[in-house]
């Protein structure tokens, strides 16, 4: 079963990832090494190394491979960064920061997801990351500041208090757009005024709603 899972996780590398432009190796590395077949349910194992999202527990999804190398890529990590990450879900995309960087963080507002989340990346010896519940659109400033922030839910805005927690240099990866479509943006804070900012559009995705005091209204 391994083995069958490594050749699918080989070919995912080089069908969805190499062929689109992924070039980053660390992030190509991490994404042949981790099994993504066990971030979803038991029923869908055989299509988690689909080009496809795929559902997870309370109406939230584990994105395309393609979208995790991508905002992965996106952050520019060298391996000696604390990161955060908004939207835990099902655990996979953190264990592809926990291959990038030193430290990571992540929030998720859904504690069932995070316990899950939790227990998975235990069982991959997955020791440098904190996950913590509650609205993950007020960022993790006890924390702070990170190298780069990633946010994997759409958002209607840039959450202010997000960039005030970048370091000068550091980069915020976020679907911003309504609750149909977004467009991927890549922010880069270039001094200590949080409105200096380097603006980037990676393309057109969609993703499930940021819900929190600075996302979109869960009433």
């Amino acid at each position: 079963m391994a083995d069958r899972f490594q050749k699918q996780r080989s070919k995912m590398v080089d069908a969805q990832l190499r062929a689109r432009g992924i070039r980053d190796g660390r992030v190509l590395a991490a994404m042949e090494k981790i099994p993504r077949h066990l971030f979803v349910d038991e029923g869908l194992a055989d299509q988690a190394y689909n080009d496809s999202p795929l559902p997870i527990d309370r109406q939230q999804t584990i994105s395309q491979p393609y979208m995790v190398a991508l905002m992965s890529e996106a952050m520019g990590l060298a391996g000696d960064e604390r990161v955060l990450e908004i939207g835990t879900g099902s655990g996979y995309q953190t264990a592809i920061l926990a291959e990038l960087a030193e430290r990571v963080f992540s929030i998720e507002r859904i504690a069932v997801l995070a316990n899950r989340a939790r227990r998975i990346l235990d069982a991959l010896n997955y020791y440098n990351v904190a996950i913590r519940v509650g609205d993950g659109t007020l960022g993790w400033r006890e924390e702070g500041p990170f190298a780069a922030i990633m946010v994997t839910a759409g958002s209607p805005r840039v959450p202010r208090s997000l960039i005030e927690q970048l370091t000068v240099g550091g980069r915020l990866v976020i679907p911003v757009g309504n609750r149909s479509s977004q467009s991927l943006l890549r922010l880069t804070r270039l001094s200590d005024d949080p409105d200096d900012l380097k603006r980037e559009e990676l393309g057109g995705c969609r993703f499930v709603d940021l819900i929190g005091e600075h996302g979109w209204d869960n009433s």
